[in-house]
């Protein structure tokens, strides 16, 4: 928050001074101060504020009263707070665009946690269930139209119609009368959610400031995390009976409201304004004289996302099936172990966001991505106590990676073709997902124990860390005009 003296409307009296915000996230703020006459009587000081932030206000409303409580406290800067102040329209898209990220969430974790129960009903094996898991995640390429739009039409009005359509679409999964039927619903709706993951990414990464897109999509992150919780909170309702599973896909109709909070308040980023309104023989100017690198950034960036997700897709796909089969885990355990050790991962967020804004994304990236496979690994290893603390370990990690990785999905690509580009990134990732989850069910088929190939495929993440220390940029604290020349000519106001 930074304050500045309202000279204007200040008392003539100099024992009476009014400030009125400069920069900060409040939509109303000023702060009055009556100095007394008496040097030993202490100034009165009385602050008036407000604040837009939708849906998450109720937590962020307690955390900013604390700090004005003690602002004046030197350097002192809240941990939880971004490491560049956002200003009230930054705050209010990002907490919008949070909301949208539980949405996508819920729908992209819908079928994860419950595979393992429909295969119960319909009698289906490891095997079967991988291949079920992998066909879910290939059907992402029916959704490349929908980044395509994205980079037409705007952002936006994708992101408002992907809101809507994903719940509904994910509930038809409540009536599929065999386990073919209740695939192909999913393998429509969680490629419609994470289309809407991706465009969510692209606004964030061009509404915050250079010195905050690691932590805004930190936030996204803690939400998307709420919004998975969601569904395996709601997991326990699997026990109530064989067929209890699908009332946890009718629980995504819920999300139909975010949907309409989105259309009411989400407004179009200035960014792709500028870009749509851009002449297109100006575009092809700019783009001939500043040549392109997107093709080579895009092979670099999706082979990072499609090593990574080998693992991190089979560890989450037969985490449940592992804690019921092997640790004879009850659905209301495993989603008690499952959100104690991810619950600790949002304090990972924040400062993975933090310092990839402040020091740099490369090393932590690659450092704590091959560190937390190995912890989430060797979780499938150990037993009782040190399963659990192997989880949380790993979590933790891996979550101080995640801010540093995933911006780059969206920085190293110009407005033109960022959305596709990042989704086309996400569409490499769940393809080494879908490698992964046919192998590990084959695998595990086969004889070997989850252990032993968690930790096999935890070691392919080295790869991965390699390739960013070789090839990957670093982007901190710089303009997405300077990181893609092709847009230096763009002119928008913020």
């Amino acid at each position: 928050m930074e304050e500045i003296h309202d000279l204007e409307h200040a008392d003539s009296a100099p024992d009476h001074l009014i400030f009125l915000q400069k920069t900060g996230p409040c939509v109303e703020y000023q702060r009055s101060v009556e100095i007394p006459a008496d040097t030993n009587e202490d100034a009165v000081e009385h602050t008036q504020w407000s604040l837009d932030i939708p849906w998450f206000g109720w937590i962020f409303r307690p955390l900013i009263s604390r700090h004005m409580k003690h602002r004046h406290h030197k350097d002192h800067h809240p941990w939880w707070a971004p490491p560049q102040t956002f200003t009230a329209h930054e705050t209010l898209v990002l907490a919008l665009l949070a909301a949208a990220s539980m949405v996508a969430a819920f729908i992209n974790t819908l079928f994860t946690q419950t595979v393992a129960f429909a295969a119960d009903e319909f009698g289906v094996t490891t095997t079967g269930q991988g291949v079920a898991a992998a066909i879910v995640r290939v059907g992402i390429v029916l959704a490349i139209p929908l980044a395509i739009l994205g980079d037409r039409v705007g952002r936006r009005r994708i992101v408002v119609a992907l809101a809507f359509i994903a719940p509904v679409l994910a509930s038809l999964g409540a009536l599929a009368p065999n386990f073919a039927v209740l695939v192909a619903t999913q393998t429509i709706a969680r490629p419609i959610g994470l289309a809407l993951d991706v465009a969510v990414l692209v606004i964030v990464i061009e509404e915050m400031p250079k010195h905050g897109r690691a932590y805004g999509l930190s936030v996204l992150a803690l939400a998307s995390g709420f919004g998975a919780g969601i569904a395996v909170a709601a997991l326990p309702i699997a026990d109530l009976g064989t067929s209890a599973w699908r009332l946890i896909y009718v629980v995504a109709l819920i999300w139909v409201v975010v949907a309409l909070s989105l259309r009411r308040r989400l407004t179009e980023t200035p960014r792709f304004i500028a870009h749509h309104t851009e002449p297109k023989s100006s575009r092809r100017d700019t783009s001939r004289k500043t040549g392109s690198t997107a093709p080579r950034t895009l092979l670099m960036v999706g082979a990072v996302a499609f090593i990574v997700n080998i693992f991190v897709a089979t560890a989450s796909i037969f985490q449940n099936r592992y804690l019921k089969d092997v640790r004879d885990y009850s659905a209301t355990m495993v989603a008690l172990f499952t959100l104690s050790t991810s619950l600790p991962g949002a304090l990972g967020l924040i400062i993975g966001g933090k310092i990839a804004d402040i020091k740099g994304r490369r090393r932590v990236a690659a450092l704590c991505i091959p560190l937390g496979a190995a912890l989430i690994g060797l979780s499938f290893l150990l037993s009782s106590v040190g399963m659990w603390l192997g989880a949380i370990a790993g979590g933790v990690v891996g979550a101080l990676a995640y801010p540093a990785l995933a911006v780059y999905r969206g920085e190293l690509f110009p407005t033109g073709n960022r959305t596709t580009s990042s989704f086309l990134i996400t569409v490499a990732a769940l393809l080494g997902g879908s490698i992964g989850l046919v192998a590990g069910g084959m695998l595990i088929d086969a004889g070997w124990s989850y252990g032993t190939v968690m930790l096999s495929f935890a070691s392919i993440s080295l790869v991965a860390s390699l390739l960013i220390l070789a090839y990957y940029p670093e982007t901190a604290n710089k303009d997405l005009e300077e990181l893609n020349p092709q847009d230096a000519h763009a002119r928008f106001e913020r």
